[in-house]
């Protein structure tokens, strides 16, 4: 385990909850990229399994709880999204829908 990796994983763990307390407060999708959280979550997969395969070792601790905070975003995202389609601020979930064939998509490509 290097300390700069360390230091990158708690750096990005900082900013995270920050990020999850703006979804929480503000109750809305904008400024939100579902796009880019998705590969948020794909690099944190990546990572644990590189560190579950390759270099065992406690930063997979720092790993996990990065994802599930990414994943409590993501989450928060659609509960906020389907607020707005009751409120009639946006009117259904295409663009999400289509960012996530994207998504799904590209990690195909990836695995093969």
């Amino acid at each position: 385990m290097s300390i700069l990796e360390v230091l990158m994983i708690v750096c990005f763990g900082l900013a995270w909850p920050i990020n999850l307390y703006n979804s929480w407060k503000s109750k809305s999708t904008k400024g939100k990229n579902l796009l880019f959280m998705s590969f948020i979550v794909l690099a944190y997969v990546f990572g644990i399994l590189n560190k579950l395969l390759v270099s065992v070792d406690n930063a997979i601790y720092f790993y996990c709880l990065n994802e599930f905070m990414v994943l409590a975003d993501y989450i928060l995202y659609f509960c906020n999204r389907s607020r707005e389609i009751k409120k009639g601020i946006c009117r259904n979930y295409t663009v999400v829908y289509r960012y996530l064939d994207q998504v799904i998509k590209i990690f195909l490509i990836l695995m093969t």
